[in-house]
């Protein structure tokens, strides 16, 4: 059991580390810290932290800086959460303002929690098992082609141009239209699949081929709803901070490039009293990575958790900063998919 002093020690050595990248020694905590006591009694704080193995020594007399555990105990330790500024949340407000499907909101989410924190932004796509379909659209956009959109529940527009057969007609543009919004608005992305597979017979044969090519071309896109997607943003910003990864940001880009890792992660991942879940260090599981930390939190579609966004970065990073924007645009996020479903 950690004495509440040398948990206030501790919370002043983390902050200032991860402030200023520098070992923290028993002066500086004395110099930055009301703590109300002597060096000595510090000193004595820092020997039982480091007897914990919650702060170490990088050189012979020098200051301390947090271990992996250290940072686990802080966290769990945290208490408050630092709230975003109104600059903060006006930038959340005007990067995602005006998105006008998913794959831009998606976008500008990565980027927006990119900037907000200083490190990689993490954003997975809805799941399909979650998304119905809104509405499908056929529209003739020349003789020879038509554009088949498929507009699902948060908000994802997909289309895709298709060839006409020698024997099209005209009319059969606004049936085929009224048909599948009748059989498919509302319907599970999982089960448009065997709806589409009973369509074509109720056709006249000749107007089959038209049918079945706009079937296939539906089928096409739900498939690539099935393909779980990851957008990254803010990869550069990991490279600035090399020597915070003690050596290992190339196993870290390595785990990266590798999303079904990432993929893997967040899914496992699940939130805590701050409704963001953090995994510190070794504690991601990557082999050769031990200084990296992975907060995630979850964000609704349609009044259900859709998917996860976080952030990844090193070990000393703004913990009570980061969990307050990981926070934050999750939430912001569900409102947009929700204005737009």
């Amino acid at each position: 059991m950690i004495p509440g002093r040398s948990l206030q020690v501790l919370r002043a050595i983390v902050e200032d580390y991860i402030s200023s990248n520098q070992p923290v020694g028993s002066k500086s905590l004395l110099d930055r810290h009301p703590l109300g006591v002597s060096a000595a009694t510090i000193r004595n704080d820092m020997a039982l932290l480091e007897e914990e193995e919650l702060i170490t020594a990088p050189h012979t007399s020098s200051g301390r800086i947090p271990t992996e555990k250290g940072y686990r105990l802080f966290v769990d330790k945290l208490g408050d959460v630092k709230p975003l500024t109104a600059s903060e949340r006006r930038a959340i407000e005007t990067f995602l303002d005006g998105a006008n499907d998913l794959d831009d909101i998606v976008e500008r989410t990565a980027r927006t929690l990119s900037e907000l924190t200083n490190n990689l932004a993490l954003v997975q796509y809805p799941t399909l098992g979650k998304s119905r379909v809104r509405h499908v659209e056929l529209i003739q956009v020349s003789d020879f082609k038509i554009l088949v959109m498929l507009i699902n529940d948060s908000g994802r527009v997909q289309q895709v141009q298709t060839d006409l057969p020698d024997s099209f007609e005209v009319e059969l543009l606004p049936e085929l239209r009224g048909r599948l919004n009748a059989v498919l608005s509302g319907a599970s992305l999982s089960d448009v699949g065997v709806i589409l597979d009973r369509l074509p017979n109720d056709f006249l044969p000749e107007r089959r081929q038209f049918v079945q090519t706009v079937m296939a071309t539906l089928k096409s896109m739900v498939d690539e709803n099935r393909q779980e997607k990851l957008v990254l943003s803010g990869a550069s910003k990991l490279a600035k901070q090399d020597e915070d990864f003690g050596g290992e940001l190339s196993s870290v880009l390595e785990a990266i490039e590798e999303q079904v890792v990432m993929m893997r992660l967040m899914h496992e991942m699940q939130a805590d009293q701050y409704s963001v879940h953090l995994r510190i260090g070794s504690e991601l599981g990557v082999a050769g990575v031990s200084h990296a930390t992975l907060m995630t939190a979850g964000y609704e579609a349609t009044g259900v958790e859709a998917a996860k966004i976080g952030v990844l970065g090193p070990t000393r990073m703004n913990y009570s900063g980061n969990i307050a924007s990981v926070r934050a645009v999750a939430k912001y996020l569900s409102n947009v998919l929700e204005a737009n479903s």
